[in-house]
């Protein structure tokens, strides 16, 4: 798989720095005076002799540790498969790539830095030429929600086109062994001085997670979870504020895309399957692919403890669903989502787990196209009806990908539509 345009999981504070080359834009906006978040956006204007936006198109980053690097989201969007950014500059279009001091921080005071870079971008803009905005991943959500609030405030956010990448509309699927994975490691062998092994249950718990992921385990201790159950008091906050302000913005276009397949076709993970298992000293483990019925997706076992399990009841075939792929960290190896949890093992049992499945399904595609529900099972593996998508219109994968990796063939598809305009 390419890169992805964000890498959730970051790199590790021993991990080597990126290597992407530095982003050629012009000039830059420090955001966030007037809210307790903060942010910047990087202009690149059409043409290099510019000086002011013409077609603005403001894109958000997404969700991952810390603050946005320029440099490492820029090289996700030009250096893949397909050079998106010049594309667009050569069309004639200025882009604004907006990031965050803090990616893990609420959708909610994240939302407060792109309402103000809207409107920094119609300021600084030359004529009347009306913006494009939208986000990748949870930067979709962002922009959604800064955009309807907008309106509801009864602010000219002067958009018309919004633009939705792989985003989790509908919600994302992190396996919940996985989460209990992290959560158990950080606190039977964390603490100071580890920053791996504390790290992803950290960023589990994050507000952003909290508010994006559908199911989400806040420790290793909450053994059983029927699928009605397990959604964070963060999210049903999040998504009552959302239909606060009418749920979309409804004066623009509503475009998106989605890395995973609208055929219903999966990604060959079987339901069940063994994804991960450990063997040591300190630490024997095995997580499994989610099935439906009641089944065990995870067990974790210390010499001189009980040992812990998690139980589910009533879930769908989540993790082979058709939906763009938990991206790869190359710091750690291309380690995906049970990679992660095979990484953590390895760490404290100084030996190699076994690893049969990377990387599963992160965001369903019926998710990304706003569709249906991702805890609807036949919704999940059936082809994808354009008339229940809140979206106006969207573009899926030929095949199921790695979350926001930027394609040709959603790429292409991008820029055409922008071009209608």
């Amino acid at each position: 798989m390419s890169k992805p345009v964000v890498n959730i999981w970051g790199t590790p504070e021993e991990a080597a720095p990126s290597a992407a080359p530095a982003a050629p834009w012009n000039t830059k906006w420090d955001l966030g005076n007037r809210h307790t978040a903060s942010g910047t956006a990087w202009v690149f204007y059409s043409s290099p002799g510019e000086k002011t936006l013409k077609r603005p198109v403001i894109l958000s980053d997404g969700f991952a540790p810390g603050g946005t690097n320029i440099d490492d989201l820029y090289d996700g969007l030009e250096n893949g498969q397909y050079p998106f950014i010049s594309t667009l500059r050569q069309a004639g279009f200025d882009i604004v790539l907006l990031g965050f001091a803090d990616r893990t921080a609420s959708i909610l005071d994240n939302a407060g830095i792109a309402t103000e870079c809207i409107m920094r971008a119609i300021v600084e803009r030359e004529g009347d030429a009306r913006l494009t905005v939208g986000g990748f991943s949870m930067g979709g959500l962002i922009t959604r929600y800064a955009l309807a609030k907008m309106e509801a405030q009864h602010m000219e956010h002067e958009v018309s086109t919004y633009l939705s990448y792989d985003t989790p509309h509908h919600g994302a699927w992190l396996p919940l062994g996985v989460q209990a994975f992290a959560h158990y490691v950080k606190d039977n062998w964390g603490g100071i001085g580890k920053p791996v092994l504390n790290s992803f249950s950290n960023l589990v718990n994050s507000s952003a997670a909290r508010q994006m992921l559908r199911w989400h385990l806040e420790t290793a201790t909450q053994t059983t979870l029927d699928v009605a159950d397990g959604q964070h008091q963060d999210r049903i906050d999040f998504l009552e504020a959302l239909e606060r302000v009418g749920d979309w913005p409804q004066r623009p276009r509503l475009l998106g895309v989605a890395n995973g397949t609208d055929t219903g076709s999966g990604n060959n993970i079987p339901a069940g399957d063994t994804a991960m298992e450990a063997y040591g000293p300190h630490l024997i483990g095995r997580l499994d692919a989610q099935g439906t019925g009641s089944r065990t997706v995870a067990r974790m076992d210390k010499p001189g403890q009980e040992p812990t399990e998690i139980r589910t009841t009533g879930f769908p075939e989540l993790d082979g669903a058709p939906g763009g792929l938990f991206p790869l960290a190359p710091a750690l190896e291309n380690a995906a989502n049970f990679g992660i949890a095979a990484m953590l093992a390895g760490r404290v049992n100084k030996t190699e787990a076994t690893l049969t499945h990377n990387a599963s399904t992160f965001v369903p595609t019926v998710s990304a196209v706003s569709s249906d529900r991702i805890d609807n099972h036949d919704a999940l593996y059936s082809k994808i009806d354009s008339e229940r998508s809140d979206l106006h219109d969207f573009k899926c994968a030929t095949t199921n990908e790695g979350h926001t990796t930027m394609t040709r063939e959603l790429g292409e598809w991008i820029v055409d539509k922008l071009k209608e305009a």
